[in-house]
């Protein structure tokens, strides 16, 4: 005869928080006015601030979210200051 097997649980899973898709506008500073898309079928993000009517698209990836276009978009607005910078 055996033994009867422990019935133990699993641990839970962790729930991970969703990220945000609104941001402030790198342009007019305007707080949660700059809402980020993605559209997976053409594979293109972008991010627009209703505010000053600002946008910015972007080739995207299938592990891409809203916050790495966001974060793109100033990357590339910083890279465009520091050439104006340097030229002048």
């Amino acid at each position: 005869m055996g033994k009867r097997k422990a019935k133990t649980k699993p641990p839970p899973k962790k729930r991970m928080d969703k990220l945000d898709t609104s941001f402030s506008c790198p342009f007019c500073n305007h707080g949660s006015s700059v809402e980020c898309r993605i559209d997976m079928k053409n594979l293109i993000g972008e991010a627009s601030c209703s505010i000053c009517q600002e946008n910015f698209s972007t080739t995207i990836t299938a592990l891409s979210e809203p916050i790495d276009v966001y974060s793109e978009w100033i990357d590339e607005c910083e890279l465009v200051n520091n050439q104006e910078d340097d030229g002048a």
